[in-house]
């Protein structure tokens, strides 16, 4: 198969625990890379807080806010940012059940609480840099948000606040109790589409790779779907494919099984 694009998640994909990333996946976006195969940073971080491991890796496409603004070269393929109604009605929520939230910018991370030991350790673990305290003069600047401190249990308090969107739990040790927003019409997935249609490249000749469940729609918009075998237990049922751990050159395996890398 002659593929031309492949989509990468970050945390727990090309990142590992420690925030390092193996050498081999490095090696393995070089060779794609200068085979001319379009290489995708997908991510539900911001993309503001992405640009140091892209220059690194020398990525300059993205997917990011899990779906909710995309980039091919600079240009912009997808830019869906959240209703200030909605926006509204999720702190709404929080604030009545003594949850957190944070909400993305495209320039920064506002939370409800930078005070909250949840989200200092939030913030540590996914060593955040642009952040604020959260103020209503933003609040039609919402682009994606997570919400934070809350048991499982309680997912579908912001789940009934519309039809289009449901909770996806974040697939990182130490912050089991973060969902991200994702919207049924505006993830990862529907982001790949758009992005494959722009680039007129069919879903056959693409490849994505994910350890979390808003990876879900990515890997089922893509030939190859790959779940690491660190991901979340429920992902796997969505992936054609499944290769070794973030800790275990994952990315690099499951190209090389495609007969991408060497």
């Amino acid at each position: 198969m002659n593929y031309k694009a492949v989509f990468l998640d970050i945390d727990g994909t090309i990142l590992k625990p420690d925030h390092t990333y193996a050498e081999s996946t490095a090696q393995a976006i070089a060779q794609l890379n200068g085979k001319g195969v379009e290489v995708f940073i997908a991510t539900g971080r911001p993309l503001h807080e992405v640009d140091d491991l892209a220059e690194s890796l020398h990525v300059e496409s993205f997917i990011g806010y899990n779906g909710s603004y995309a980039t091919y070269q600079q240009e912009t393929i997808v830019e869906e940012p959240m209703t200030t109604a909605l926006v509204r009605k999720f702190l709404d929520v929080a604030r009545e059940h003594g949850h957190e939230m944070v909400l993305y910018t495209k320039e920064k991370n506002y939370f409800t609480s930078l005070e909250h030991p949840f989200v200092q350790r939030f913030n540590e673990i996914f060593q955040l840099k642009k952040n604020a305290l959260f103020t209503e003069d933003v609040i039609d600047e919402v682009i994606s948000a997570t919400i934070l401190n809350i048991p499982a249990s309680d997912a579908p308090l912001y789940e009934q606040q519309g039809d289009d969107l449901h909770l996806s739990a974040v697939n990182v040790d130490g912050v089991e109790q973060s969902f991200d927003i994702i919207r049924k019409s505006v993830n990862k997935g529907e982001a790949v589409k758009k992005v494959l249609e722009r680039l007129d490249i069919p879903k056959k000749q693409a490849i994505a790779f994910g350890d979390g469940m808003n990876d879900k729609e990515m890997l089922q918009a893509v030939g190859e779907g790959f779940a690491m075998e660190n991901a979340h237990p429920d992902l796997f049922a969505y992936a054609k494919r499944k290769t070794t751990t973030v800790e275990k050159d994952g990315i690099y395996e499951g190209l090389k099984e495609l007969g991408l890398v060497e």
